[in-house]
């Protein structure tokens, strides 16, 4: 262990003590904590309020390392086999005991038990496990996961097993925009889904797992996604919050749409046209929220949280990183899901990438967009990811300015007569007005646009009171209320011919 890292204070893998305690206890907490973890070292002779190196009595520090592996023995369950070393510095010497994580987890003190003696180490304090995370720490250790373990009490027909299959593969259509690639998705049936561990078999019988009640909706306490709006950096004050309920892929698609509709828009200039572009990369904020949902520990009884503040977007998901993945391996590709047949779905359904892969492109389009690295944060038993936004006043995206929903809205109220209309506007404006009946699946292929994209400007449009819904979403159409002149002012022409990117 390098000399310089023994000083960076009590963290969650280091933890100093000035002597070796007459009771073991008093450190055996912090040795199954760490071998529950990601690992960790105590230095015996440093103060851990100061820092200050008191060393350990030099006659006796080998008989005092032996008694130290000894006591660590026989304590816990499962055996922990510890590496003591010494380490010299100037002329003091300390006593450095590594704990590597453990793959039989969970670690106990034996004398303790396994409901009370279990510890983990959060926020650099070794705390006892609470019981859901002790459930984690079960599967963990015996290489299961909860989304692919049985849904106590609930049964499934064939027709529900039907019902999803459709639903998932419409899904991965509808995210999906070449039609050469459309050709490569395949049916999914009910072997896919036992092989994805969505369905399980258990005595001969096809049981629905965690995974089947989540992607349906159905679990007794399904989760749900919170997402809210504040004023300023912290949480003292609500703007706006809402709370997103139903199946988990139809949650982060809600929670997506609302990040979308709460923040700034800017603009690019793309030729001669000016082009709307929201200020955080839209991708990046679409791939957060759903890592956010495949990769959350779903035995804790919290809520994903979606929130806005002025200077950044804050996505939090409970539980904390599984073992052997820590945030430097995140930033490099490494991915370990903790819900392997949700994931599989979310790739299937194009929600999002393979595996490994999200971080990394996150980063990548955040410096991109000129932003500041995002913030990756493993606190207090739950995951967060920052997007920090430009400062208030900052130019956006290509060098404009960026806008506000609000802003728009105000324009258009105060400036009916003069609306400045974009390219996009004016398009989205034509194809509705020869043909108000078309799906928004239809108009984005129509144009050659994302579904999302559609929807942005479909919610511009009738924010500006342009258009009116007549009818129901399904079977009614679209009414062009603005004046004819404003938007066929230099309107793309050509029949039908509406792509523009």
């Amino acid at each position: 262990m390098a000399e310089d890292m023994l000083f960076f204070g009590e963290s969650k893998n280091i933890e100093y003590k000035v002597a070796v305690p007459d009771k073991s206890t008093k450190y055996m907490k912090t040795v199954v904590a760490f071998a529950n973890g990601i690992g960790g070292r105590i230095v015996f002779g440093i103060d851990d309020k100061t820092l200050e190196v008191v060393g350990m009595d030099p006659e006796n520090i080998f008989k005092t390392m032996d008694s130290i592996t000894n006591a660590i023995s026989d304590a816990c369950e499962p055996r922990i086999r510890p590496e003591v070393t010494l380490q010299t510095i100037g002329d003091k010497t300390v006593i450095v005991v590594e704990i590597l994580p453990g793959a039989m987890r969970p670690y106990y003190i034996k004398a303790k038990g396994m409901a009370e003696g279990t510890y983990v180490r959060v926020s650099g304090t070794t705390r006892p496990v609470e019981g859901y995370m002790l459930k984690e720490l079960i599967l963990e250790g015996q290489n299961r996961y909860y989304d692919s373990e049985p849904c106590n009490g609930m049964s499934v027909t064939e027709a529900e097993i039907g019902k999803l299959c459709k639903s998932m593969k419409k899904i991965a259509l509808d995210n999906t925009w070449q039609d050469s690639e459309k050709a490569k998705i395949k049916e999914v049936t009910k072997n896919t889904l036992i092989s994805w561990g969505i369905l399980a078999e258990e005595n001969r019988k096809v049981v629905p797992t965690n995974a089947f009640a989540l992607l349906t909706g159905t679990m007794r306490m399904q989760p749900v996604i919170q997402c809210g709006v504040f004023k300023g950096t912290d949480r003292a004050c609500f703007v706006d919050r809402r709370e997103f309920e139903g199946s988990v892929q139809e949650q982060a698609g809600a929670a997506f749409q609302y990040v979308l509709e709460k923040i700034n828009i800017g603009m690019k200039i793309q030729g001669i046209y000016r082009q709307d572009v929201y200020e955080l990369p839209v991708d990046s904020v679409r791939e957060l929220i759903a890592n956010a949902v495949a990769h959350r520990s779903y035995l804790e009884p919290g809520s994903i949280q979606v929130a806005i503040f002025d200077d950044r977007l804050e996505v939090t998901s409970p539980g904390m990183l599984l073992n052997n993945v820590s945030i430097q391996k995140m930033k490099e590709g490494y991915s370990k899901p903790r819900n392997p047949a949700i994931a599989r779905a979310f790739a299937y359904m194009k929600i999002i990438e393979n595996w490994g892969t999200g971080i990394p492109r996150i980063f990548r389009e955040c410096r991109e967009y000129g932003l500041p690295e995002p913030e990756l944060i493993d606190f207090d038993g739950d995951f967060r990811v920052n997007l920090y936004r430009k400062a208030k006043g900052e130019f956006g995206v290509n060098g404009r300015a960026t806008q506000t929903h609000q802003t728009i809205q105000t324009h258009q109220t105060t400036q009916r007569g003069s609306l400045e209309l974009t390219e996009d506007d004016k398009t989205i404006l034509g194809i509705l007005y020869d043909k108000p009946a078309m799906t928004q699946k239809e108009y984005a292929l129509e144009l050659g646009w994302t579904v999302d994209r559609v929807k942005y400007y479909l919610r511009k449009m009738k924010t500006r009171q342009m258009i009116i819904r007549v009818g129901s979403s399904h079977n009614g159409h679209w009414e062009v209320t603005a004046d004819k002149e404003e938007w066929q002012k230099e309107r793309p022409e050509g029949n039908g011919q509406y792509k523009n990117d």
